[in-house]
Order: structure tokens, then sequence, then C-alpha cells
């Protein structure tokens, strides 16, 4: 018999968020309509600690709608990390902006802040800074540098739920923060996203942006502009809301799982785990290890050989100026941030899904041990 699979990520469901879900299928309409969406905005705001929070379909959204209602477009340049997921940066080129990539730091493997500093001109509108695999980047640093600059902060939070900078929640800290509910997500709606702020002007601006260019409220269906249709439905409202109110026993279990892999993993010399600062409070949501730099052309065999043995992995982003979709666009690559290219070619995302147990985990860190050279 083949072994159990054992998946790199996916979600923890109960009665809880199946009975939230038929509620909502059976009752939110005609005068309810959006109960769960309120509901939903309303909890997750105050969980983040923010004033408004606004349910989308997606992170991707999110971050869509972030640099349209702060104004950037063409001629304009926003700062990212060298390595994250292409949906930080896509949402540049929407716009028309330019995206200038930025190095990583070698602790964190967030955005480096000298590297964003030196990347800063008179063109530099925004900075999005990704909080990688729920560890966060050195913020206090980072927002001097925005502010004195005048850069507006977009915090990509999409997997960082749950995660603190000091007292500070992930996704509280810059002018805008967003979130993303993908399936693989420590929190998730199947597919979903929030876009939070405690600024009044952006908040309305996001609402008018992602309702066809209406003002809220409005029954008439007179169109102030062009806009976007970015909207989430009651139902999977109704499953962030069930999820939301477990947020505690999700965050605590993923930090149960990466504390096994540390029992395990952190003596081998051959390993480095994620390593959050002091000040931070990591959501772990991708428990990811840096191989030897020996091994990082075989990489994807080591992947491979754990694939055999029926265990998902996925690879450390790569470094986006690589990308044949960045080909000629953007500014970045090996000499400009050399961290970011030496990482990414040695990083794994290790089975982190919340339905793992410890002899998951234990099957997992023999197998690498075993497929890794000593």
């Amino acid at each position: 018999m083949s072994p159990k699979r054992i998946p790199v990520a996916g979600p923890w469901i109960t009665e809880k968020e199946v009975s939230y879900v038929a509620d909502a299928a059976a009752n939110d309409w005609y005068d309810n309509a959006s109960r769960y969406v309120t509901k939903f905005e309303a909890g997750f705001a105050a969980y983040v600690g923010v004033r408004h929070a606004v349910s989308l379909p997606s992170c991707t959204s999110g971050l869509h709608l972030a640099l349209a209602a702060l104004g950037v477009g063409p001629g304009d340049e926003v700062i990212v990390p060298e390595c994250t997921w292409i949906a930080t940066a896509a949402p540049i080129s929407y716009v028309g902006a330019t995206p200038v990539f930025v190095d990583i730091d070698p602790r964190s493997w967030c955005i480096d802040v000298e590297s964003f500093r030196r990347a800063i001109t008179s063109r530099t509108r925004a900075v999005i800074p990704v909080d990688l695999y729920g560890d966060m980047p050195n913020w206090t640093e980072l927002l001097a540098a925005a502010r004195q600059h005048k850069i507006a902060v977009i915090e990509d939070a999409a997997e960082a739920v749950g995660a603190k900078h000091g007292d500070a929640r992930a996704g509280s800290l810059g002018d805008i923060g967003v979130f993303s509910f993908h399936g693989s997500k420590t929190l998730t709606t199947g597919e979903g996203g929030m876009l939070v702020t405690n600024d009044q002007r952006l908040f309305e601006r996001v609402l008018v942006l992602r309702d066809h260019g209406r003002a809220p409220g409005d029954r008439h269906f007179f169109n102030r502009e062009v806009a976007f249709k970015y909207k989430m439905s009651s139902l999977q409202a109704a499953f962030g809301l069930a999820q939301l109110e477990r947020i505690d026993e999700l965050i605590a279990r993923k930090r149960e799982i990466f504390g096994w892999y540390r029992e395990l993993l952190a003596s081998d010399k051959r390993f480095q785990l994620n390593d959050p600062s002091p000040d931070v409070f990591s959501s772990y949501w991708m428990v990811t290890v840096l191989l030897p730099q020996s091994c990082a052309a075989r990489r994807d065999e080591i992947r491979a050989r754990l694939a055999e043995q029926g265990i998902d992995t996925r690879p450390f982003f790569h470094p986006l100026s690589s990308l044949p979709a960045y080909t000629g666009q953007g500014r970045g690559g090996p000499e400009r941030n050399p961290m970011g290219y030496a990482v990414g070619p040695r990083g794994i995302n290790l089975p982190s899904a919340l339905n793992l147990t410890q002899d998951d985990v234990a099957r997992v860190a023999d197998a690498l041990k075993q497929v890794v050279p000593n």
C-alpha cells in the first residue's frame, strides 16, 4: 500500500463552519441580505484592531483597490520584496505603475529595510512589504523610512493572519492592510480576502471603487466612474465568520505544528527553519526550511524524492525579477538583490496543513533527513 499522502496546506473545518454556511444559504436574502458580510467585516476589523474592514473576492483584488485608492498609476514606482508570490506585484501592473524589486532580510526573508531605502526615487509612491509565511519585517525601521519619504505603505498580510509585531497585529501597520482567505490559508473562506484601514478617506474611496464606481447604498445605479466588481458573498462571509470565531485555536495549531518541526530539525545544522525576531509573534502559515548551499541545484530533486514518499512540498518563492512574466519589466536581479537569489533556490515549504498530526510531522522530518546529504 502507498503511504498516506501528507498535504502541504489545507484548512481545519468543523461543524460550526458548515452550520453558518447552511444558515446563510437558507436565510441571507431579502431583508437579511449581507447579514454575514456585515458581521464578518466588523468582527475582523475588531480582531485586527482597525476601524474599517472590507470583504473581497481575493487578496489580489485588495492590493489592486489599495493602489487605485491611493491614486498610483503610470509613471509611478512601487517597491516590493524580490521573494513573494506574484500577486503582490501584479496589481502594480494593473494600474500601470512600475514594480521595483528589492532584497530580503536573511533572517525573516521579508523586505530588507536598507535595500528599500536604496531603491527610493522621486517616482516612488508606495511600498508593499510582505509578512512572508507568517513572519514580519522590521516594521519600526520600515515605517520610519516610509514616513520620512512620504511613501504610502500597503501591508501584504496575505499569509500572516494572527501574527504580531510587538502589540500590533499583522495588517494594522500600514496605511492599508490586505489578507488572503484562499483555501490554503490559516483562516479560509475557500477563496476571498479582506482590506483593512484606519483611514476614513481611503475606506470611502475603496467602497466606491469595489462596486463599479457607485456610492455606498446607491439604489439608482448611477455610476460615478468606471471601476471594479470586488465583493464577497454571504456564503463565504458566513464561512469566514465561523473561522474567525475559532482564530485563536487555528493560530495555536499552526504554532504547534511548527514546534514539532523545530524539535526534530532545529538542531540539525543542515537546515534553517523560519526564524522570527524576538519582537515578532509568528503565525507560521508555512513551515519553511532552507537547505545547505550545496543542495541549491538539487532542490527540485529533493522535493521529487519526498513526493515519492507521499510528502507534498512547495518551492520557496522564485525571485520575481527572474520570472518570464517580468522579463524587461521593473528593476531587480541578482546583483541588486543577492540575498533573494541566494535564498530562493534553497527553500522548501514543508507540509503545514492544519490537519497534520505529530506523527505526520515526524515522518516528514525523517524523510527530509534521509534525502538531504550530510
